[in-house]
């Protein structure tokens, strides 16, 4: 009997670890472009190639991960490896997925972000950092169109709350950075109010204990030292919706003007490292770790951070299914979502507003054209920026 195409395929066995290792290792390696490379590249494998999923589970496993919150593209390479492999196999993909992306992004660390770099490194630092804001813009606006036209669908009033979600969560990345997780919150909230109305059997305080949790978590990280980087770690990978820049503004004001962990330049560097590094770009906050802590406050971070998505996955994978169906879930993401949104175009403000230099604004604006108007890609864009930083460093312009 001829064998069925590989996307009609199932596996009826579990594919082995070692399977698993090498190819979700290949994509943590090759991964280069953010959540659509990496959603792109494992649909091609678990779908495609191997057959391991069908289009309609794989698609099913997206809209589940988008309504949890933290690095998406992150949770579903987990939930993929636990379809195909178990909890174990979830735990050697995630693994293989996020490694390659920490380990690049602390060995850049410690060339651009160590004390004295030389002035080629400073200056390709700083070109690339002076992209970033375009970069923040264009991923915003990746974002904000098929969630307006869900919104143009529902109706009157669910586009106006669009609006105002959208507008806060630009407003609270502009202006109340470490508070922007609350506002991320609480428009999800709303939103969930406002559709299941006063009479729900599942009202508002459902999701308190979160809540709870995260004040608790947020009192110890107000003292500093390492409970403040854990906290910082742990709003990124646990208390985010959106992921990629949504994780700016939560780290810069407390990075750079809280608790001085590195200059509004190096934080820009950073930001620019998590970009052009393979992988999930949630690894950015392994650089602000080593910022505050050395090599061993990078990893801490990278594992704090990371660990909600296994959790979310080794936990609760087995009730995906019932999450992408649920009202009130989606009245939530419907609420956050927007208010997220908004706040990866409301980061690009501070973002540009750390730029000192004249040749950086002009860098800016090349970045700005670059990528919203010639479509080029981001991790090209943020090379080309970096080699003019080079450039402007041998000719003797400024770098302070």
């Amino acid at each position: 009997m001829e064998a069925p195409p590989p996307q009609r395929r199932r596996a009826d066995r579990r594919v082995a670890l070692a399977t698993v290792l090498r190819e979700w290792g290949r994509i943590g390696v090759i991964g280069f472009g953010g959540p659509p490379a990496h959603i792109a590249l494992l649909r091609k494998l678990v779908v495609e190639e191997r057959g391991w999923l069908s289009r309609e589970e794989f698609e099913a496993a997206i809209a589940a991960c988008n309504l949890l919150p933290g690095p998406a593209s992150t949770q579903l390479a987990i939930f993929c490896a636990y379809r195909v492999a178990g909890r174990r196999g979830a735990i050697v993909g995630g693994l293989a997925f996020i490694v390659p992306a920490v380990i690049t992004v602390l060995a850049l660390s410690v060339l651009f972000l160590g004390h004295s770099p030389p002035r080629v490194v400073r200056g390709a630092g700083l070109g690339a950092g002076a992209a970033v804001a375009a970069v923040a813009v264009s991923a915003g606006l990746g974002l904000l169109a098929p969630s307006w036209r869900r919104a143009l669908a529902a109706g009157a009033g669910r586009r106006t709350r669009w609006v105002g979600y959208a507008v806060a969560g630009a407003a609270a990345a502009a202006l109340l950075g470490p508070y922007l997780v609350l506002v991320l919150i609480g428009c999800g909230l709303l939103e969930l109010a406002w559709v299941t109305g006063p009479g729900a059997s599942s009202p508002v305080s459902s999701y308190a204990a979160p809540i709870v949790v995260a004040a608790a978590v947020a009192a110890v990280g107000a003292v500093g030292g390492i409970g403040a980087l854990v906290w910082e770690a742990f709003k990124v990978g646990a208390l985010s919706y959106g992921g990629g820049f949504v994780i700016v503004p939560l780290m810069q004001h407390d990075a750079v003007h809280t608790y001085h962990w590195m200059s509004s330049a190096r934080f820009l560097d950073a930001v620019a490292l998590g970009q052009v590094s393979p992988g999930p770009v949630v690894a950015t906050v392994a650089a602000v770790g080593y910022a505050a802590r050395g090599i061993g406050g990078g990893i801490l971070a990278a594992c704090v951070a990371f660990a909600p998505s296994f959790a979310f996955v080794l936990l609760g994978g087995g009730q995906f299914d019932r999450l992408r169906g649920s009202l009130r879930a989606q009245a939530f993401l419907d609420g956050a979502g927007p208010a997220a949104i908004g706040a990866i175009l409301g980061a690009a403000i501070p973002l540009a507003a750390a730029l000192r230099q004249s040749w950086e604004f002009l860098v800016l604006a090349a970045a700005a054209v670059a990528l919203l108007v010639a479509r080029r890609g981001v991790v090209e864009t943020l090379l080309g920026a970096g080699v003019v930083g080079v450039v402007v460093a041998l000719a003797g312009g400024s770098l302070s």
